[in-house]
């Protein structure tokens, strides 16, 4: 990975359909996708259960780019090498998730990926401030998380510039995860977002038969960031 600021498209295979995994994550690529996203989560820390290491390995083979993998998961430490050794190259963790936030990151690196941080709608953006050496990406939850299809939080975007200021010439991407659709990433990527989640918005209409209209959702998506730029 080489860092740029240029917008990254970054669908959610949690939008895609399970039993074709390794297809959807080669048809979305072919229709533009920069990165593809895997939420993890553990119906503990939230309200759902998902994908695990092994899932990761499986899909890894058919993924080109970058793998960015989400932890919504608590506890993480016993769970980043796993991860890691399944071909992670970004693992986001949340701050919320544990006590010792800057071990957990350390760890990330230590395992040889990139290190996320992932902070709620409701945690304040301060809380990153001594933690922004330790990071390569910040990830912005623009929704509650657990759940896929929800509704953009807007007073999330004064929290994404407050962040950029805050990053200034560190080599620190932000990632929005939530409700991300055309009409609301111009707002995010005006604020400073160089890294776009998206599910639905991507796959809806497509198919691994019919993958043209993750091209075309895709396309639109990042067509909105640039216009806002």
């Amino acid at each position: 990975m080489t860092f740029s600021r240029n917008i990254k498209i970054a669908p959610s295979i949690l939008s895609a359909d399970f039993a074709n995994f390794g297809a959807e994550c080669r048809a979305i690529e072919e229709q533009g996708a920069d990165w593809v996203h895997v939420d993890v989560m553990d119906g503990h820390f939230v309200p759902n259960i998902t994908f695990g290491p092994a899932t990761c390995a499986a899909i890894r083979p058919h993924i080109k780019g970058v793998m960015d993998v989400h932890l919504m998961i608590a506890p993480v430490d016993s769970y980043i090498d796993a991860f890691a050794q399944a071909g992670a190259d970004v693992i986001s963790a949340h701050l919320e998730a544990g006590p010792h936030i800057h071990r957990t990151l350390q760890a990330i690196r230590g395992a040889g990926a990139k290190a996320g941080l992932a902070i709620n709608p409701g945690t304040p953006v301060e809380a990153v401030e001594y933690l922004l050496d330790m990071v390569d990406l910040i990830c912005v939850m623009t929704v509650n998380p657990g759940f896929g299809g929800q509704k953009f939080i807007h007073s999330q975007v004064a929290k994404v510039a407050k962040l950029r200021a805050m990053i200034g010439d560190r080599p620190v991407h932000i990632e929005i995860d939530g409700g991300v659709t055309p009409e609301t990433v111009p707002l995010v990527a005006a604020a400073g977002a160089d890294v776009l989640v998206a599910g639905s918005a991507v796959f809806k209409g497509g198919s691994v038969g019919n993958p043209a209209p993750y091209g075309v959702n895709i396309a639109a998506i990042r067509a909105a960031a640039q216009d806002a730029l």
